[in-house]
């Protein structure tokens, strides 16, 4: 929870029915409504990663996806989680989207921050950032957050990528 958001992780039911194009379907398993922006069907490489993520064992649920939702009134405006599990994936790493309608409105930066916060409590000791040189408005998040650029990766998707980290708060 934040001031304005929930972070709902969004449960296997659910993912597995937005996985197969069942919007109304993943909307019911989860109990709430997966709005047209919300990434849907089997061309959605990102729906599946999260399910092949969740699946192995349940002490990966956490480090998923997680709906976006508004305290008030329950719209679901984005999604934000982690690229897995670290231990599945090398480093706890984030990711983040706010729906076009709802941007610009500091929903990205809460989410974010609110994430870093959980894994700290995790004990992890660093979370990563990647990000698209020509994405301005992420840019500016991690930059809001703290994050430092450790380096640069190429993506298969998405091409080159500024990477960056910030480091748990000292105990």
């Amino acid at each position: 929870m934040t001031p304005r958001l929930r972070l709902e992780s969004i449960n296997e039911a659910a993912l597995a029915a937005l996985a197969v194009g069942d919007r109304a379907g993943a909307s019911t398993a989860q109990g709430l409504t997966f709005p047209e922006a919300f990434p849907c069907g089997p061309r959605s490489r990102f729906i599946t990663w999260q399910l092949q993520r969740l699946r192995p064992e349940a002490r990966n649920a956490p480090w998923t996806v997680r709906a976006v939702r508004l305290r008030e009134g329950g719209e679901v405006v984005g999604h934000v989680g982690f690229h897995g599990p670290p231990w599945m994936v090398g480093r706890a790493e984030i990711g983040y989207s706010i729906f076009a309608a709802r941007r610009r409105r500091g929903y990205a930066t809460e989410a974010a921050q609110a994430l870093v916060d959980w894994a700290f409590t995790q004990d992890q000791a660093q979370v990563f950032a990647s990000v698209m040189p020509t994405n301005t408005a992420s840019l500016r998040v991690v930059e809001k957050l703290g994050f430092a650029q450790v380096g640069e990766q190429i993506d298969d998707e998405d091409g080159l990528e500024l990477v960056f980290a910030k480091d748990a708060p000292p105990a």
